[in-house]
């Protein structure tokens, strides 16, 4: 599979130690990566919400003498993509919110070529006993999602779905209960919480796996793991198709990595068909 426009300005950005600013720009470029190589600094700057010389010295941190090197760059690794974005015009938003979570889909089979991130990550939440799940707000149905068919697996799952002074001590409860491992799925906007939590798991021992938005998300600095997944963005509320696809890619990875899972699920089966739980 050919790389996306998105995929390649991911790997053109791995390596370099950016600032919040910088990163910022880094994941506008990512989300619009089909117009951005069309695009004067000023029109970056007012799309990522930054000053003019901030895209500059971003482009001097990429190693390029400035911007204008750097949109040369894109248009060559990057060609006839133009053409593509015009024809996506002429579909209403509601396709074009399809459109591009069918993109995001792609983007995220581009990166999943490499297996090992996922591997490590399924054999890090298999190895947890317990095994705390994170997410808050808009990510608390993809963590919740994850925790439901964990369980059927895993033998002793914990979701943390709600905020507040208590977190931290649910956090602490599962490190002392034998944690050693915490998944987290990050989605905007981040809630600072989230932040906070991943912080104090790290400080009490744990490996955080994050599953987020982008490499350059707020709670990047405080994962030991980061997967990202790219959400929409064309309608009024961010779509999540992508995340909620990795959750399950690591489910499968967890599961792969754990002796008994399959017995496991041949238990709740047959647990399931006494109770009369599923409608034939």
């Amino acid at each position: 599979m050919s790389d996306s426009p998105a995929m390649r300005l991911q790997k053109l950005f791995e390596g370099h130690r950016l600032t919040p600013t910088q990163r910022r720009i880094a994941h506008c470029m990512v989300r619009g990566a089909a117009e951005v190589p069309f695009l004067s600094s000023v029109e970056l700057a007012e799309l990522a919400g930054v000053s003019q010389p901030s895209v500059t010295r971003f482009a001097v941190a990429l190693g390029f003498d400035g911007y204008p090197a750097l949109r040369r760059h894109l248009r060559e690794v990057a060609p006839a993509e133009r053409a593509e974005a015009a024809q996506e015009d002429s579909y209403n938003e509601y396709q074009q919110a399809v459109l591009g979570e069918i993109e995001n889909l792609r983007q995220l089979a581009g990166m999943l070529a490499d297996p090992a991130p996922v591997e490590e990550a399924g054999r890090l939440l298999a190895a947890s006993t317990p095994l705390p799940v994170l997410g808050l707000r808009a990510a608390s149905s993809q963590a919740r999602g994850f925790a439901y068919f964990a369980a059927k697996v895993h033998p002793d799952v914990r979701l943390l779905d709600e905020g507040g002074s208590m977190l931290a001590d649910r956090i602490d409860a599962a490190v002392g209960a034998g944690a050693s491992a915490l998944l987290c799925f990050a989605l905007p906007r981040h809630p600072r919480e989230v932040a906070e939590a991943l912080e104090h798991g790290r400080a009490a021992g744990l490996t955080v796996v994050t599953v987020a938005d982008s490499a350059f998300a707020p709670v990047a600095r405080h994962s030991d793991l980061l997967i990202p997944a790219p959400v929409g963005t064309g309608l009024a509320f961010d779509t999540a198709c992508a995340p909620m696809l990795l959750g399950r890619v690591l489910l499968e990875a967890m599961a792969d990595a754990l002796p008994d899972a399959q017995a496991r699920l041949e238990a709740f089966d047959a647990r399931a068909a006494a109770r009369g739980l599923f409608v034939e």
